[in-house]
């Protein structure tokens, strides 16, 4: 028997269930009145990523909290809070040029996962969006915006890292061509693209002349592993070009502003500034060396002792880069983020540092043309838990992707299988007009 037979809805019950639900639809934030998922779309046209390897602790940086002591085992916070350009927004007193410059900024507090012991399995999260699958080799998320909107130039690679490389930054199952162009040195262009000093610019182009005459009588190309192998010769001599390559001669900036960003950090941060103007979509800066307190930002025990000198070269770098960006009138078209991939607990470890946080922790937003807060979301008053506006990694990463003009709903194809950009992400809507 057809269990409808028995069931009976006038019309006026239909119409009044259909507009009930209707409403609750168009109620529902990211949805418009058709019951079809909106977009918002935002007009950033490049993404600075710096990424602070080992853990930034939030409450020692943009969710400060009450003083807590390490020696007494009294949870809170390692500094004193200061106050910010946007009313009863703090941050901590080792970050005062950024405190002068928290309405260009938002610090997204309530991002959150679930890997708190293991960096690799932390950092791969904080690159792709979601945890490790054994089936799937997930695209970065450089390595999407590379897939998603390409570099502005011809003579300039998509997606950048300045850094070591590892698989995290990868493309997945993108492809390699929408990998990065990886270097160390700030001084110098890649050494696989730097034309040797014994060749000539003469001999160079007398070499692509000739590359260019035996193609031009060979067969055409067909397979694949070919073509994708063609077109990263040509990208290379693109890139081994002037243009290009100039963005390597720091030196020819002003020597006031050069000191203004500090230390070898802050050159890859200027350095990042040079290739936004070159075209490159995507730059990560990895502040991940044991800079300065020789423990990098994964402060257990006593590297907690000088990781102030940390957060003022992350001061002093970041401001600059703000006000640099800024003042090129390149600020609304360029995002940046800073990310880590987790932060730190309020309870001080036996040695006086901090262990490992998933639960609740900071990333920073600044310019891409977003509304600033100065801060998004709530953490207790430890910093430790979430207390309103949770924001999940993909939440994170959809606010990039709408930031940039990406369709955060789509999906991605690794063969027939499709996978979601975002792993269902929605974006922080509140910063976008």
């Amino acid at each position: 028997m057809n269990p409808l037979q028995n069931t009976h809805v006038d019309r006026r019950q239909f119409l009044t269930a259909g507009a009930t639900t209707l409403a609750g639809l168009t109620a529902m934030p990211g949805w418009a009145a058709s019951g079809v998922p909106t977009q918002v779309r935002g007009n950033a046209e490049h993404v600075i990523s710096i990424w602070l390897g080992g853990g930034m602790s939030q409450i020692d940086t943009f969710d400060p909290k009450k003083k807590g002591n390490p020696e007494k085992q009294k949870p809170g916070a390692y500094y004193d809070a200061i106050p910010t350009a946007v009313k009863d927004v703090t941050v901590c007193e080792h970050l005062p040029k950024l405190a002068s410059l928290m309405d260009r900024i938002t610090a997204v507090r309530t991002v959150n996962h679930s890997v708190i012991d293991e960096h690799a399995a932390a950092t791969n999260w904080m690159h792709v969006g979601r945890p490790v699958s054994g089936t799937v080799v997930y695209p970065s998320l450089g390595s999407i915006v590379s897939h998603e909107r390409g570099a502005l130039s011809d003579s300039a690679p998509p997606y950048v890292l300045i850094g070591y490389p590892n698989n995290s930054r990868g493309p997945g199952f993108l492809g390699a061509q929408h990998s990065y162009l990886y270097l160390t040195d700030t001084g110098r262009g890649p050494t696989g693209l730097a034309r040797h000093l014994t060749i000539s610019q003469q001999r160079q182009t007398e070499r692509e002349q000739l590359i260019k005459s035996i193609r031009d009588v060979q067969p055409e190309v067909t397979e694949k592993v070919l073509q994708d192998y063609a077109a990263a010769a040509d990208l290379s001599l693109r890139l081994s070009g002037p243009s290009f390559m100039r963005s390597f001669q720091l030196e020819s900036e002003a020597a006031e502003l050069r000191e203004s960003y500090g230390g070898e950090f802050g050159q890859r941060c200027l350095l990042a500034r040079r290739l936004v103007e070159r075209g490159v979509r995507f730059i990560e800066v990895s502040h991940n060396l044991n800079f300065l307190n020789g423990a990098g930002w994964d402060v257990h025990n006593r590297g907690i002792l000088d990781q102030h000198k940390l957060i003022h070269e992350l001061d002093d770098a970041l401001s600059t880069l703000i006000q640099d960006l800024e003042q090129r009138k390149l600020l609304d078209k360029t995002l940046i983020v800073v990310s880590t991939e987790f932060g730190r607990p309020p309870q001080f470890d036996g040695g006086g540092g901090r262990g490992h946080q998933g639960s609740a922790f900071t990333c920073v937003l600044a310019g891409g043309g977003l509304n600033h807060v100065g801060a998004f979301g709530e953490t207790n008053e430890l910093s430790q838990s979430i207390v309103a506006d949770p924001v999940s990694v993909p939440d994170l990463f959809a606010t990039i992707h709408a930031a940039l003009g990406i369709d955060y709903a789509k999906s991605l194809y690794d063969g027939d299988r499709p996978v979601p950009i975002t792993d269902r992400g929605q974006p922080i809507t509140k910063l976008f007009g």
